[in-house]
């Protein structure tokens, strides 16, 4: 197993290919980075490994700014020394989080989840990679508070809170509020995922962007996947796949 370290701190570097020998006698560190750039460079300029094991914070942003530069497929076990809400996200998954100082049991522990885990599961993180973007993202940004619908001959606005979700059918785009009215908006998904508040909407699928005041159930589905039931009702099937489910548990236990 052939591991690539980021981390900025050379002590925490130091210490965590120490656990490494003891924890995976069959594991190589590869290389050490402490930056973007150069983690960026070199993944550009090497095969890339069976496993990442990355700080978040490094000395020159955040490590996420490397995944936005170079296609990363391979798994990624995050280590850093705060951001709670992100080991919500994690530890329930293929991608593990791991508190600082790291400790032998826990790093022992990811690595059994790694080697346990399919490995067709980490063909595309991207869009797992995009969403924890999200939840580390500046609260600042000011989101969309309402929407221009047209119905018939006159103009509609709806106020965000008000839109229990967003869907896609048929090449067009509609919200339905939570008077159960479907209104069709000229946006496209993908431009309303960046104008709603992610607090308050989260991308559920391709189809999909729902409030979370709108998630009515959600039960268990095959392949860790989640089987969600809307309100108002909807007669469709919305599934959260395997790699969103526990980004998206993360995000309604905030």
């Amino acid at each position: 197993m052939k591991i690539l370290i980021i981390e900025d701190e050379k002590l925490a570097a130091e210490k965590l290919i120490t656990l490494l020998t003891t924890v995976a006698t069959d594991c190589e560190v590869i290389s050490t980075q402490d930056s973007i750039d150069g983690a960026v460079a070199w993944l550009t300029e090497h095969p890339h490994p069976d496993l990442i094991i990355s700080d978040i914070h490094l000395i020159d942003g955040l490590c996420f700014n490397i995944f936005s530069q170079v296609k990363v497929t391979c798994p990624i076990i995050f280590a850093t020394a705060y951001e709670k809400y992100a080991i919500q996200a994690f530890e329930v998954n293929s991608i593990d989080y791991l508190l600082k100082p790291v400790q032998e049991d826990r790093l022992r522990q990811a690595l059994n989840k790694f080697s346990e885990l399919n490995q067709s599961q980490f063909t595309d993180r991207s869009d797992l990679y995009d969403e924890f973007k999200k939840l580390l993202s500046n609260k600042n940004k000011n989101y969309k508070s309402r929407f221009l619908c047209k119905l018939g001959n006159k103009i509609k606005s709806i106020p965000t809170e008000n839109i229990a979700y967003f869907y896609s059918a048929n090449k067009m785009t509609f919200l339905v509020d939570n008077n159960q009215q479907r209104l069709p908006v000229n946006n496209t998904l993908d431009e309303i995922d960046q104008l709603v508040d992610p607090d308050s909407f989260f991308r559920v699928n391709r189809k999909f962007i729902s409030h979370y005041g709108a998630i009515a159930e959600i039960h268990p589905y095959f392949k860790g996947r989640l089987k969600l039931k809307l309100s108002p009702h909807i007669e469709e099937d919305i599934v959260v796949s395997t790699e969103k489910s526990p980004i998206f548990k993360a995000w309604l236990d905030r």
